[in-house]
């Protein structure tokens, strides 16, 4: 019934925000001697918020068109180097770039929202890099069809991006795909696949859950297993192509996010409203943009999310040294010897805590220490470590000089 209930209510509310929309529209088309009458100001200002107040299960666009590499302003063009039945392997190309760079794959979070959401991330990259992402489908339009996709269908297809970047190349992971990431390169160094990564760089992931343990980890362990996959688990409406299947809405996911902040969230949309009445347009451009893109949700198949509850945040099985591949093959991350290893965290973060990615280096016990490098960053949040100013001017040095120390 949750989505049955969430889909009546976006439909109920659909031609209010249709309304708002073109009210704004009529007040951009308004003489001077009326827009600058004050009430009317902060009528359509007012009708600019709730329109933008509206979520979303397209995929919003990356909008990276060129980049500076050097002293040279190089066009990128988007590529889909692979496509699968959940995700993509998208390649941000640069065909004019005549000197080659590091091939990197950005393993973006699959934790409801779009891989866009690294937009910035991947635009920061791009200077140095060759850059490749898994690109994640919304599981509500995917048909039954097309079977499950699980934790270890992740671990897949990160392996599989590797095997096509090829030997030599490197891996960047934010956030919840930590876990798969790691798992995914320990299962490649056992194998002595020539594509085991020569860099792995992971950002803010819940590596070991019982450091330092935040909101969203004491609520993933406050309820049993039965109590997610009971409560929180809902069937696509039959409008989708992937009616039927069982997923764990985006628009869930958002809510829990949004309800570890409500003030901040609250304060956000009060300053837009004062800064379209006015006029600060450059200013509410960023919020607006910042919302657009935090308001495109995208669902999570049922089988994904609960496992990742259950392995990850439940029983920390990797942190144990307990996490089975396909049920059959225990993950050892002593077999990592020749990936050089950047962990990062953020000093505020309140959704993977100081010590959760840094307990990637005791797990990796035969990695020798000039191999292992751990950063944290003062000052900044979750969010922080990957997009914004202190990740471009501070974060990502590190992560350039260990790929180039590498490559």
């Amino acid at each position: 019934m949750l989505y049955k209930s969430y889909q009546a209510f976006t439909d109920l509310m659909l031609p209010s925000r249709m309304l708002a929309s073109a009210m704004v529209e009529l007040g951009e088309r308004l003489p001077d001697e009326i827009s600058d009458n004050d009430l009317v100001k902060r009528y359509f200002a007012l009708c600019e918020v709730f329109a933008g107040i509206t979520l979303t299960h397209k995929r919003p666009d990356y909008g990276i068109e060129e980049v500076l590499c050097g002293n040279e302003v190089q066009p990128v063009v988007e590529e889909v180097a692979q496509d699968w039945p959940f995700g993509n392997l998208l390649h941000f190309a640069k065909p004019g770039l005549q000197t080659p760079q590091p091939r990197m794959l950005v393993v973006a979070p699959l934790s409801g929202h779009f891989a866009t959401l690294l937009r910035n991330t991947v635009e920061t990259l791009l200077r140095d890099h060759d850059v490749y992402i898994l690109d994640w489908k919304n599981a509500r339009d995917i048909p039954q069809s097309e079977g499950r996709f699980g934790f270890d269908d992740y671990v897949d297809y990160i392996i599989t991006g590797m095997q096509h970047l090829g030997p030599g190349s490197h891996m960047f992971a934010v956030c919840q795909p930590c876990v798969p990431a790691l798992v995914a390169t320990a299962l490649m160094a056992e194998d002595r696949d020539p594509s085991e990564p020569r860099t792995l760089t992971l950002l803010g992931g819940p590596v070991d859950t019982r450091e330092s343990p935040t909101v969203v980890n004491e609520l993933a362990n406050s309820k049993p297993y039965s109590w997610f996959e009971e409560t929180v688990i809902d069937k696509v409406p039959l409008r989708y192509r992937g009616r039927g299947r069982k997923v764990y809405p985006g628009f869930l996911q958002l809510t829990a996010f949004m309800s570890m902040n409500p003030d901040r969230h609250w304060d956000q949309q009060r300053k837009l409203y004062d800064m379209v009445v006015n006029g600060e347009d450059e200013a509410a451009l960023k919020i607006q943009d910042f919302y657009k893109e935090y308001f495109a949700v995208l669902d999570l198949t049922a089988e994904f999310y609960l496992e990742t509850i259950d392995k990850v945040f439940q029983r920390a099985l990797l942190a144990k040294g307990e996490l089975m591949y396909r049920g059959e093959r225990l993950v050892d991350c002593n077999a990592i010897q020749r990936t050089a290893i950047l962990t990062v965290e953020g000093e505020r973060d309140d959704i993977c805590a100081v010590g959760q990615t840094a307990a990637t280096h005791l797990l990796c016990g035969r990695l020798r220490p000039h191999l292992k490098r751990h950063y944290l960053q003062p000052g900044v949040g979750h969010y922080g470590i990957f997009a914004g100013s202190k990740w471009e001017r501070q974060v990502y040095p590190q992560v350039r000089n260990i790929v180039l120390a590498m490559n």
